[in-house]
């Protein structure tokens, strides 16, 4: 396995596929890891890319680092993964935490190695509610999944599976096996980082980062985003990030990189060709 050592140690496992081609890196969701973008990882590679995708810390193959787990530290890693890397002329893509992973690494790092960007049911700009930002999801929201971590972590991921994450419930007919990797990647992080990126996901304010975009962006969310929802991330997203392209998946949920597959990868591969 590969792995990035961070300033402090932590190592930072990824997969990087493909060896030609201009490179496109794949930031993951809570509480996965970078085997949730497998399957556009390695159509992106088998279409002349170069796909990485990496377990953000605390998550998957990386360590479980007591400290650090906030979007700062997040998008250092990041940075130092691409500088390991010499990457140049990439496109970011990040799904719902992933999309704050990148962003604020644009915020922190600007663009001088970034070409694209691309949010896929992401979390920017701002989750939460506030005083100025009455479009956010109240903190009792937010508390619940803390509860849930701490109570049965387990369960906590079985009822998001079976539920809203990939709209299950509105549907009844999400694959077994997308709602049970999802546990099982969720199993696979620590607990501490799982429940502390619960805060980092939803609290940070990401709005200067989207100000700081300054290359082309295309925003992609479901309109049916239980997690999510359009009216809090990608639509918002899209109104701050300057001649952002901005796709509605009508019907779409938040896992977007399962259920919308196809549509998704044909998307992707149009965007960074162009």
């Amino acid at each position: 396995m590969t792995f990035f050592i961070a300033d402090d140690g932590a190592r930072i496992f990824y997969k990087d596929w493909g060896v030609t081609g201009s490179p496109v890196l794949f930031s993951h969701g809570w509480p996965l890891n970078a085997d949730a973008w497998d399957a556009a990882a390695l159509f992106m590679a088998t279409h002349g890319h170069r796909a990485i995708a990496h377990d953000r810390r605390g998550h998957g193959r990386s360590t479980q680092s007591w400290f650090g787990n906030e979007m700062d530290t997040y998008a250092d890693d990041l940075a130092g993964l691409i500088e390991h890397l010499d990457l140049t002329d990439l496109t970011l893509v990040g799904h719902s935490t992933g999309g704050g992973e990148i962003v604020r690494y644009i915020g922190r790092y600007g663009t001088a190695r970034v070409s694209r960007v691309v949010l896929v049911g992401a979390v920017p700009p701002l989750m939460l509610r506030a005083d100025d930002n009455p479009e956010g999801l109240p903190i009792e929201v937010f508390d619940g999944i803390r509860a849930g971590e701490l109570a049965n972590r387990s369960q906590l991921y079985r009822d998001l599976a079976d539920g809203p994450f990939f709209g299950h419930n509105r549907t009844g007919q999400v694959p077994q096996g997308f709602r049970d990797a999802f546990w099982l990647q969720g199993m696979a992080s620590g607990h501490r980082a799982a429940y502390e990126c619960i805060a980092a996901f939803s609290a940070t304010d990401f709005r200067p980062d989207l100000a700081a975009i300054d290359v082309p962006t295309l925003v992609i969310h479901g309109d049916d985003d239980q997690i999510v929802p359009f009216e809090v991330g990608g639509k918002r997203s899209a109104a701050l990030v300057k001649d952002a392209t901005l796709k509605v998946y009508e019907g779409g949920g938040h896992a977007l990189p399962d259920t919308d597959r196809d549509r998704l990868h044909a998307d992707l591969l149009d965007f960074v060709s162009s």
